[in-house]
């Protein structure tokens, strides 16, 4: 079925994909995020959860309480405007310790790019990056914006295990790992103490689809003192209000 400016996928009898476009894009990432807090902010008793992803929306519902053409006709409702919701954005400053140990392909990616590893943590702590959704694992955060310079294929050898809180590079994107070893084929370039998921805060995950982040390097030093901070409980990246 399809309405004008997106596409309903039925995804099992319980489950509904709201596509909207086709294309890996800020404007379309906006719209999947208003459109996915203008459902939560409903409160239609059987709309169970929501996912957002690139560039579209998973809505799981109960339809016994919410038949599918009552949760067409919600979403039809609350179809958001082209350029998606106004506001404020939340913008997340991540430590990371780049290269070395927390970044073990550093420097064979700055060889890659003809460019020496300062220039490519310079590059990749130099701009926002958006989180475009989260999956994968808990708290993984897939984030857009990365300079075309930093542009880095997948290993060919993935590894099993990768550290805990790894930032790393696959392809045209860059991602943020939760606090756990990951099995991964992207390029790790460094680690952030930071927790993007921990289940025993009131909120488990740090980040959110529409967020920003902009990366900070440290030492060693400040790495392992925040380190022992986050394990203590203590949110170690530093949380920013900016205008859309």
């Amino acid at each position: 079925m399809s309405e004008p400016g997106y596409r309903l996928l039925d995804s099992g009898d319980r489950a509904l994909t709201v596509e909207l476009g086709r294309a890996v894009d800020p404007a379309i990432n906006a719209r999947v995020i208003a459109l996915d807090a203008a459902l939560r902010g409903a409160g239609r008793p059987g709309l169970l959860e929501t996912v957002p992803t690139y560039r579209s929306l998973l809505v799981l519902y109960d339809p016994d309480l919410l038949p599918r053409a009552d949760l067409a006709a919600l979403i039809a409702a609350h179809w958001p405007p082209p350029d998606g919701a106004a506001g404020s954005l939340r913008r997340w400053r991540v430590p990371v310790h780049y290269g070395g140990a927390h970044g073990a392909d550093l420097d064979d990616l700055a060889a890659g790019a003809g460019l020496s590893p300062e220039a490519v943590i310079a590059l990749h702590s130099g701009r926002d990056y958006r989180v475009y959704m989260i999956g994968f694992a808990p708290g993984f955060a897939y984030l857009g914006g990365l300079d075309p310079r930093l542009y880095a294929s997948r290993r060919t050898d993935p590894r099993p295990r990768t550290p805990a809180g790894s930032v790393s590079i696959g392809g045209n994107q860059t991602g943020v790992s939760p606090p756990l070893e990951l099995p991964s084929g992207w390029q790790l370039i460094g680690r952030t103490p930071a927790r993007s998921y921990d289940p025993g805060r009131a909120e488990p995950f740090l980040f959110a689809a529409g967020d920003l982040i902009r990366f900070e390097p440290i030492d060693r030093a400040a790495f392992d003192g925040l380190s022992e901070a986050a394990r203590a409980g203590e949110t170690v990246a530093t949380l920013e209000r900016i205008d859309a």
